[in-house]
């Protein structure tokens, strides 16, 4: 159900069940927080999240859910816990979504740090149809970028959203081909890995606090210089500065 391979201090963490839209029941949740803790334990430098079949995550798998018995407070609980653990990797990450993306596997996409979409993509809150409501954090996705009526149209009407349409509204970073998405996150987390990832950790601690904090300018520009003090003191900066001046490429460590 969920595949973890590493090469090159890449992760790839591969939702693998295609004949169920790789819909998520509470033990893939507890498996794809493992695959996390484990590339964490590996020291990889960038991950990559992707999904097998024709679509990225169709959601929770509620084949079987018993409505009257159903714990929802403890699978959404899980999936809290999950999208923490996701957004906490000390790594940038990297989603390619294709197909359905849509309750957890929205939830997935919020808690990754960049997610190109394939035109194939399809977002938005289907499940007026099911009697319940948007979870896995969309509702602030969708305010936060789309403002309020938009987000209430997409949830009142079921509509779900392009690839293309939702990265022209700011939901992810870059719409492409089906047949190029995989490939370019890939290559996206390759560049990462080989970059200066102490950098890029402290600019996602700063956009992460920005983003829950709601911080202003001037907190903005203490975070700034407070990050930019502590790498002043790492290898990685001097090795950055020395390639500049000598005219080569840097070779980062991640020191």
């Amino acid at each position: 159900m969920i595949r973890l391979t590493i090469r090159d201090a890449v992760a790839e963490v591969v939702l693998d069940a295609p004949a169920k839209l790789n819909a998520l029941d509470p033990q893939a949740l507890h498996d794809l927080s493992a695959a996390y803790d484990e590339a964490e334990s590996a020291g990889v430098r960038a991950l990559v999240l992707r999904g097998e079949g024709r679509a990225f995550c169709a959601g929770r798998d509620i084949a079987g859910v018993d409505p009257r018995t159903d714990d929802v407070p403890g699978y959404l609980g899980a999936v809290e816990a999950l999208m923490r653990r996701m957004s906490a990797l000390p790594a940038p990450t990297f989603a390619a979504a294709h197909g359905a993306c849509l309750g957890v596997g929205l939830g997935l996409l919020i808690a990754t740090d960049v997610v190109y979409v394939a035109d194939s993509a399809r977002i938005g809150s289907p499940f007026a149809a099911l009697g319940a409501a948007l979870d896995s954090g969309g509702h602030a996705l969708f305010v936060e970028r789309l403002g309020a009526h938009r987000a209430l149209d997409l949830i009142y009407t079921g509509r779900l959203m392009s690839g293309a349409e939702a990265v022209a509204a700011g939901l992810f970073s870059r719409v492409l081909p089906d047949d190029e998405v995989e490939n370019a996150t890939q290559d996206a987390a390759s560049r990462a890995a080989s970059g200066a990832t102490l950098a890029f950790l402290r600019s996602k601690e700063i956009v992460l606090r920005l983003r829950d904090e709601r911080l202003g300018l001037w907190e903005s520009l203490g975070l700034e210089s407070a990050a930019q003090t502590a790498l002043a003191a790492t290898d990685d900066y001097r090795e950055g500065f020395a390639a500049f001046q000598e005219k080569r490429r840097p070779q980062f460590g991640r020191r």
